[in-house]
């Protein structure tokens, strides 16, 4: 069977599949298969993982799994295994407990300096002041911070980043200090490009110290901010669409969604409620 998920490998990478989705979907499978326990695949045991799925994990990322093996189903002709996602009622708010604020980001950077962190320092910052993925930061390179462009490709696109000018400055402070010669600007100790379990490791020990929810820390709230703050002040969803490789502009909606209690404020402003009871004293 182990065999068989190589061979879905190479599929993915024949159909040009990105690095983290191919990782990803491989992941699911073998997890499917260690779960099935040498027993045979088919419709009902597929079922039966999908329960599972839903007592171990939060519905969208059961959903996410749940396309992984939906993936590997068609490609191995066992398209009658395939079983349909479960339906989510879309959130028409940011929960409070996952949403960065730009102070505690602010926060995040602070602490991150004071501990000698400097590298994590510069990832926050690049993240969030370019709004590219994490798994974008390998194109963060010395040639696009000396340019201050960088072309970023994913999922079968090309697009260009700007990289704010002060933010050059200081990746190139980081480089010439680091002897970078060329090459993605953070990298591990054995050169290669630091990858989203790097980050989110680093980023996870960091909350702690500067007392911010660990709910709320994790590299893509970074670039949840770059989305929310850039729409605050343009107003330009479509332009931020285009920045932030989106293909269907309801994608992007997600970076507009208000806080709860920002809501709460303007439904209170409307001045619909006409309280009479207050007035009868009988």
């Amino acid at each position: 069977m182990l065999q068989q998920v190589k061979e879905f490998e190479k599929y993915l990478i024949s159909e040009e599949k990105s690095k983290a989705t191919i990782t990803k979907y491989t992941h699911d499978v073998i997890s499917f298969i260690q779960w099935l326990d040498g027993r045979q695949i088919n419709k009902a045991a597929v079922q039966e993982y999908k329960q599972w799925l839903e007592n171990e994990y939060a519905a969208k990322s059961v959903n996410s799994i749940l396309s992984s093996l939906n993936s590997f189903f068609e490609w191995s002709n066992l398209s009658e295994c395939r079983v349909k996602s479960l339906k989510i009622q879309k959130n028409t708010f940011i929960e409070p407990n996952r949403e960065l604020t730009k102070e505690e980001y602010e926060t995040l950077l602070k602490t991150a300096y004071e501990q000698g962190k400097t590298r994590l320092y510069l990832v926050m910052q690049t993240i969030c002041a370019t709004g590219i993925r994490v798994s974008e930061l390998a194109f963060i390179t010395v040639e696009a911070v000396k340019s201050g462009v960088a072309r970023i490709k994913c999922k079968g696109k090309t697009r260009v980043i700007f990289i704010p000018d002060k933010l050059c400055s200081m990746l190139m402070r980081y480089i010439n200090k680091n002897g970078i010669k060329g090459g993605s600007v953070f990298i591990t100790r054995r050169g290669m490009p630091l990858n989203r379990s790097n980050i989110w490791a680093e980023m996870k020990r960091l909350c702690d110290k500067a007392g911010v929810l660990a709910s709320k820390v994790f590299p893509h709230n970074l670039r949840h901010l770059f989305g929310k703050t850039y729409y605050a002040i343009y107003q330009d969803i479509v332009r931020l669409a285009d920045i932030l490789g989106h293909t269907s502009i309801n994608t992007t909606r997600i970076y507009t969604a208000e806080s709860g209690e920002i809501h709460r404020k303007r439904i209170q402003k409307l001045g619909l409620i006409r309280d009479y009871f207050l007035h009868n004293t009988t």
